[in-house]
């Protein structure tokens, strides 16, 4: 095997969507203390989890299930079924008066016959987190709350959402129904990464409908120092105060999820310390770039000399900033000597990343261009600086 030493990361500078322990890098920041039943902080642009408790362990979302109610409105928008500007009339399903449901629930304020757009529906879904606006999404979506209920599903399942089942539109307590503090993380992710034009409507700070004015429930929405663009609270008896809270700096975003608080302004403060502490002691820095060159290897029997060799993919990581300048990498050939044909993004060895002296990840190496056979007499010449 044949090894060549890379420039340290800051000189050469994917995505990985590997999730690292604590115990990946030489040095880890040490989190904070945070009061609730389970959290994860994730990196948006890699996936990572930077610090986590009972992340896997199944929770009521309560409102949280909104997040996969907006996500299948959002990909049947995408998928060109319906659109924002399509009049929904609302059914009495979708009416609190005498449903024992929706009693002391979050609404919009629906009447049947009310005629709205999807795109009103959406908002107050997300920002009045209305109930009723769920039930008549889903009855014009779907033709009924069972039948989007089972593409909520769908979708957890295309999503990998192992912990997570949804059993009503809206949240509101269900047997069955739960899911865990990564899987919002990961369908958080999944929401943000969908639709520019659907996305923003979890930055608005309020809704007047009716003549009724409602306020979004997440107040870290008017915490300037941490830039939050959504996305959620969720609360019932049940479940506690939940709340997913995404902020960006800079081209950073980080997501935050806080499951089981004690109360509105202890999801609030335990999201915020999630944030700040992210913000604070890590950086997101791309590691590889796809098709650039980082070597240059002899080639026997070609039609020329040397292969440029380098990353068949873009790679992107979130580390502790203590420890950057302690990363450096190095590649190593699967074979000693390489002979022609070679096709081109044909792998021929491995990067590996180390802090230190301490392997964390490593990806393929690839060739970057095809080397065909040589002709005859250099190929022949090659023959013999080989054999003699």
């Amino acid at each position: 095997m044949k090894t060549r030493l890379l420039l340290a990361l800051s000189l050469f500078t994917v995505s990985a969507h590997s999730a690292f322990a604590d115990n990946t890098f030489a040095s880890w920041p040490q989190p904070p203390q945070i009061q609730a039943g389970s959290w994860v902080l994730m990196d948006y642009t890699t996936g990572q989890i930077l610090t986590a408790n009972n992340e896997h362990v199944q929770r009521n979302p309560a409102s949280l299930t909104k997040l996969m109610t907006g996500y299948v409105i959002d990909r049947a928008i995408d998928s060109k079924r319906i659109s924002g500007d399509d009049i929904v009339t609302v059914g009495k399903d979708a009416w609190a008066k005498g449903n024992p449901v929706f009693d002391g629930s979050s609404l919009m304020f629906l009447k049947p016959g009310d005629k709205l757009s999807v795109h009103d529906l959406s908002r107050g879904l997300i920002i009045d987190s209305g109930n009723d606006a769920c039930v008549a999404l889903a009855d014009y979506v779907a033709g009924g709350q069972p039948q989007f209920v089972a593409l909520m599903n769908k979708y957890v399942a295309k999503l990998g959402l192992r912990d997570t089942h949804f059993e009503t539109v809206h949240g509101l307590d269900a047997p069955g129904q739960h899911s865990s503090a990564y899987d919002l993380a990961v369908l958080s992710r999944a929401i943000i990464h969908g639709e520019p034009d659907f996305y923003h409507m979890y930055s608005e700070k309020s809704l007047t409908w009716n003549g009724i004015t409602q306020h979004n429930r997440n107040g870290l929405l008017w915490d300037k120092k941490l830039n939050v663009d959504g996305l959620k609270t969720g609360h019932t008896a049940s479940a506690g105060f939940n709340l997913i809270a995404s902020s960006v700096q800079g081209q950073r975003r980080l997501i935050a999820v806080v499951m089981g608080a004690e109360s509105s302004k202890g999801r609030e403060e335990q999201a915020r310390k999630l944030l700040h502490w992210g913000q604070d002691n890590f950086d997101t820095v791309q590691i590889l770039h796809k098709g650039k060159k980082i070597g240059a290897e002899h080639i026997w029997y070609g039609d020329k000399e040397t292969v440029d060799v380098g990353p068949g993919q873009d790679v992107y990581l979130a580390l502790p900033k203590s420890e950057v300048p302690n990363i450096k990498a190095k590649y190593v050939l699967d074979r000693q000597d390489m002979e022609a044909p070679l096709a081109a993004n044909q792998r021929v060895g491995e990067i590996e990343l180390f802090d230190r002296d301490k392997l964390i990840a490593h990806w393929p190496l690839v060739t970057l261009n095809e080397v065909q056979k040589g002709g005859t007499f250099s190929r022949l010449s090659d023959y013999l600086h080989r054999k003699f």
